[in-house]
Order: structure tokens, then C-alpha cells, then sequence
């Protein structure tokens, strides 16, 4: 009997772990235990206004920047299009976050 696709209705919630997503034996999780920016924002801090609108997390973006040149990722554009569609270079991001936008980059 051939079997056939359900496309009724969506499924209302999901119980996804990102991490079960990613094999252990991938660079991306050696970066991540070897990579350890918690100095990063105390340094930055001088720099950032305090009102404003919030801005991207200055550690999301260079984990990014680490992901595009480990993985050879040579535009922003191309760097965010990846992030978005390849699970393993999400870089302490959820399944639902959203991604900063490529002109994000050239600003900073």
C-alpha cells in the first residue's frame, strides 16, 4: 500500500532539542568548548550607550564571524543566509531566535 504524506493540519508545538540536532564529533561543538567569550561583554560595555534601542549581542557576532571563517563563509549576507538554514552554526541561538541582519556586520 503506498503510503502518503499527512499535510491535514500543523503540528501545534514541537518538543526540539537543538543540541540531540547536532552530531558530537562536529567542529562547530569543539569552537564552542574552546571558545570561551565571557570577557567580552564587561570590555565592550565603555562602548554601548545606555538608552537606545538594545543592540545585537556583541558575543553572537563573533561567534558568527567565527562560524564564516572556520567554515570559509566569505560574505555576511551568505554567513546569515547559513546560519539560518544549517542548524549546527545557529551559535548559542534557539530554533525560534532571530538572525541579525547581514548590514549588522558592516556597521559594527
Amino acid at each position: 500500500m503506498m503510503g502518503r504524506l499527512k499535510s491535514d493540519q500543523g503540528q501545534l508545538f514541537y518538543e526540539f532539542d537543538l543540541s540531540d540536532a547536532i552530531p558530537e564529533d562536529h567542529l562547530v561543538r569543539k569552537i564552542d568548548a574552546a571558545l570561551d567569550l565571557s570577557w567580552l561583554r564587561s570590555e565592550l560595555a565603555p562602548h554601548y550607550s545606555s538608552m537606545g534601542r538594545p543592540s545585537i549581542d556583541p558575543e553572537l557576532m563573533i561567534r558568527m564571524l567565527v562560524v564564516g571563517y572556520v567554515f570559509a563563509i566569505r560574505s555576511e549576507r551568505l554567513l546569515c543566509r547559513e546560519v539560518q538554514v544549517n542548524l549546527a552554526y545557529r551559535c548559542k541561538l534557539g530554533i525560534e531566535d532571530a538572525i541579525p541582519d547581514h548590514s549588522a556586520f558592516s556597521r559594527a
